[in-house]
């Protein structure tokens, strides 16, 4: 199967007052592979690890201790 090698996470949490603050990430496929058999995508600190499936469902996975990470839209770039 053919994956993308970079995708762009969206992250949309609430910011302060009433607004909502969205954060992008850039991934960039590695070798490893997630619990689920996809592939394992890394943004270039090595911090933000995610496991995207072939239909864009994405698998945060933690890269350290004390983390809960939110769970963002997936999308790939060409």
């Amino acid at each position: 199967m053919n994956h993308p090698d970079f995708y762009r996470l969206t992250f949309t949490h609430p910011g302060s007052g009433t607004g909502v603050v969205t954060d992008e990430v850039v991934v960039e496929k590695t070798d490893a592979l997630g619990p689920g058999g996809n592939p394992v995508y890394c943004d270039p600190t090595g911090i933000l690890r995610a496991e995207i499936s072939p239909t864009g469902e994405v698998r945060m996975l933690a890269s350290g201790a004390y983390q809960s990470p939110l769970s963002p839209s997936a999308e790939p770039i060409p």
